[in-house]
């Protein structure tokens, strides 16, 4: 099952459905077929995928087009939080060691936007860089999980750009991230959901990012230095996860800031960021209002 949050063209209600692999076919699930056209609450029912399966042969399928606007899978997660120095060859690059323990950091909400939507660069900041992420989305509460059990809170997959403003990260707000990692539009998810049962080896996915059609990062998701099971035992010791909540878990080497001579996002730039199984995104930059 890949899980969706679209809108019509013209209509500004939001809706949820399933695409096909491809995505060139869409069900639309709300509206009768489940509860809630809410991901997040769509997530918190726990309907089982056989029940969902029931629900879709009832359905009619439509072609994908242009009158379908994709949002990000979730919308209103009540977390997003992530992990910074998550790969060795990331660490590596910037001549660092590996940490013993994860880095965590938050991002804002209102940074989303769709797999195809426009990432906004401010005119706060010069140094727009990119990070291709796997994203780990919360199937149900997890509080005090032993990290045995911790897969069992995992909802699906989907894909993350983490877009970041270096100035700002580095440099500026005390070194805090928050104002770096959290300007609006600097989190491009999507395209879907992909629900856990279809992937069979989390830690063999490719993961990419092209920047106007130029590989800038290419590395697999086994690279991880705190595998998914035992961020979501450390998060949950002291953090309630909800359905819905989005773990970002880190980006391989790659990164603009640190190719010698720096590279940023500019004005007019396309990003492509691609996880085997998962789709891939094309996002534009676009300048700030």
């Amino acid at each position: 099952m890949r899980f969706v949050q679209f809108l019509r063209k013209n209509d500004n209600r939001r809706r949820l459905g399933v695409v096909s692999e491809d995505g060139t076919k869409l069900v639309e699930l709300s509206g009768g077929a489940c509860i809630s056209n809410d991901m997040v609450s769509f997530i918190s029912q726990n309907i089982s995928m056989e029940e969902v399966e029931r629900k879709l042969s009832t359905l009619q399928s439509e072609e994908m087009s242009d009158s379908h606007i994709l949002l990000p899978p979730v919308v209103n997660p009540q977390k997003i939080i992530c992990i910074g120095l998550n790969y060795k060859d990331h660490c590596e690059e910037q001549n660092k060691p590996a940490p013993t323990e994860p880095m965590f950091f938050s991002k804002f909400n209102t940074a989303l936007t769709g797999a195809k939507g426009d990432v906004i660069a401010h005119k706060i900041t010069t140094k727009m860089d990119w990070e291709v992420e796997l994203a780990v989305v919360i199937g149900k509460e997890a509080r005090k999980v032993p990290k045995e059990n911790a897969m069992d809170y995992v909802f699906g997959y989907t894909i993350a750009q983490d877009i970041s403003a270096r100035d700002w990260q580095k440099s500026r707000n005390g070194g805090q991230f928050l104002i770096g990692k959290s300007m609006d539009t600097f989190l491009p998810l999507g395209p879907a959901i992909v629900h856990k049962s279809l992937i069979k080896d989390v830690y063999d996915l490719n993961m990419r990012t092209l920047i106007n059609g130029v590989e800038k990062q290419n590395h697999f998701t086994g690279d991880m230095i705190f595998k998914i099971d035992d961020v979501i035992h450390r998060l949950s010791q002291s953090i309630t996860l909800k359905p819905g909540d989005i773990i970002l878990t880190g980006t391989p080497k790659g990164v603009g800031m640190y190719r010698s001579p720096p590279e940023y996002l500019k004005v007019g730039d396309v990003i492509e960021t691609e996880i085997q199984c998962l789709g891939k995104m094309v996002n534009k930059v676009v300048a700030d209002s």
